[in-house]
């Protein structure tokens, strides 16, 4: 790949699956047990858009099935000790690291990411598994005396219950394991509804779960094309306690208004628009590398990409000439191919999206410096962009971009960055960077986002509560606070009399 820096124009000849590689998926693939249907909704790899798998496309009816099912289980899986849950995960663990490789060329092939990227996300997605097998027996609660005396107050955690989870296409694991098993860990039954783009790791996941001795009736996977009738069925069962979604504020709201009727506890994980940051003060390469990370990691297709890139006006001018060259340097091609930097975008859908954006932008004044034009199929792939001085009345200084484009604007003074950075109704992550470490900190804590990445680009993990303010969603995954999540506290209050 090729760019010119002064007219923007790039050739790029994308990257081939390596047969061994591919010939490793397809066997994933053929090995796969999937259910059938009536009716069935083709799953198509975003590298060739060719036909990899077909999964039922279920009506309202199966999915009240699925809830009676797991209603029942859920009721001997409640009353199981914290140690069998906890040994339980543990073993769910053991095998997802066991057939680690397998679920990474699973994810590839039906999500498109680089097969370095899958891996990462089979280690990521795997750690919350064993986050909360550890978690699960260290079951919260406290005792403490009734302030006027005269008894103990005791407190204890139960399971919510029956969890409807909805989970998104670009993780399809980690996204999946995130919310399952915490729930499994307090003691809840699952549904769970993957996307329809990217089904086929969470039922092999899910498969996993079984051998590791998770009764089946009690993790139930439903995947229909019709999003909106599987949920207004769900929500509206009074068996369900619980909803937990990762996606667009939009459909999140929606969710919402159908869970007030039966008042369930609901986590969502909405959009973003994250700001990233960069100060005069900070050290170039780290903030270059870092702001790669946070654009590029999946494609960009992640609710927590930098989406509007601020570079200071003393260093704009060294780091966007670094983060061009690297951009324009990253190699696009099929996620099975070797060494390759960038795959495909999840459908023609984002291409198009990809497009308009650029176009609107340019159309505004900003300057494209290398992408910029979608590449010819098979795929759908768009190379890395990055456009310079966007202007606030651009289409792309306030979306959510969702894909491989690093938009910059330019910044004088603090005070200004951050009155720009938090003019959104999203808050769900930003990212600083700069040597000042009282700078960093205050400006962490002025930026109103669920969690902020300071001088590094990867800022999620296991251990940390994952979630947004504002529009970008309630409730937190990750940490101790995702098992609380799935839990309800409950008191008892025990008379005492007399003395010893």
């Amino acid at each position: 790949m090729t760019t010119d820096l002064t007219t923007g124009a790039q050739r790029t000849e994308l990257a081939a699956a390596n047969p061994e590689h591919a010939h490793a998926a397809d066997r994933v693939l053929r090995d796969l047990e999937l259910p059938t249907g009536p009716v069935e909704f083709d799953v198509r790899n975003p590298a060739t858009d060719e036909v990899i798998a077909k999964l039922p496309d279920a009506e309202p009816a199966e999915a009240l099935e699925a809830i009676a099912g797991a209603d029942e289980a859920g009721r001997d899986w409640a009353v199981t000790s914290p140690r069998q849950r906890a040994d339980t995960l543990r073993r769910w663990y053991d095998l997802l690291l066991e057939h680690a490789e397998d679920i990474a060329l699973l994810i590839t092939r039906e999500m498109g990411k680089p097969l370095a990227e899958s891996r990462a996300e089979v280690t990521y997605g795997s750690d919350f598994v064993r986050w909360y097998a550890e978690q699960a027996v260290r079951p919260g609660g406290n005792v403490r005396d009734v302030p006027a005396g005269g008894g103990t107050l005791l407190t204890r955690r139960a399971p919510v219950g029956l969890s409807v989870l909805i989970t998104p296409w670009n993780f399809p694991l980690a996204m999946a394991t995130r919310k399952i098993a915490p729930a499994l860990a307090a003691g809840c039954p699952v549904i769970i509804k993957p996307a329809t783009l990217t089904p086929l790791t969470t039922h092999y996941s899910v498969g996993l779960a079984y051998r590791a001795g998770v009764p089946e009736n009690l993790i139930q996977v439903i995947t229909t094309t019709n999003a909106a009738a599987f949920s207004e069925a769900a929500l509206a069962d009074p068996r369900v306690r619980k909803v937990s979604f990762t996606g667009s504020t939009e459909v999140g709201k929606v969710l919402l208004r159908l869970a007030a009727d039966n008042v369930l506890r609901s986590s969502m994980e909405l959009g973003g628009n994250a700001p990233l940051i960069v100060f005069d003060d900070a050290d170039l390469e780290r903030a270059v590398n870092g702001t790669y990370s946070a654009k590029m990691r999946n494609g960009g297709q992640s609710c927590i990409a930098a989406n509007r890139i601020y570079v200071q006006d003393g260093i704009a001018d060294a780091f966007i000439e670094a983060l061009t060259e690297k951009m324009s340097n990253a190699i696009t091609g099929d996620g099975l191919a070797d060494n390759v930097d960038l795959g495909p975008l999840i459908d023609g859908r984002a291409g198009a999206s990809m497009q308009r954006l650029v176009d609107d932008a340019v159309a505004h004044g900003a300057r494209m410096l290398t992408g910029g034009q979608a590449i010819v199929g098979p795929g759908n792939f768009f190379p890395p962009t990055v456009i310079d001085q966007v202007p606030t009345t651009a289409d792309i200084a306030h979306s959510e971009i969702f894909g491989p484009i690093a938009a910059i604007q330019r910044f004088s003074t603090q005070a200004e960055v951050l009155q720009r950075a938090n003019a959104t109704e999203f808050g769900l992550a930003g990212y600083v960077f700069t040597e000042n470490l009282d700078r960093a900190l205050n400006l962490a804590d002025a930026l109103q986002t669920g969690l902020v990445g300071i001088n590094q680009g990867a800022p999620s993990n296991a251990a940390a509560p994952f979630g947004g303010v504002k529009q970008s969603g309630l409730g937190r995954e990750g940490s101790d606070e995702g098992l609380d999540e799935y839990q309800e506290i409950r008191f008892y209050n025990i008379a005492r009399r007399g003395t010893a």
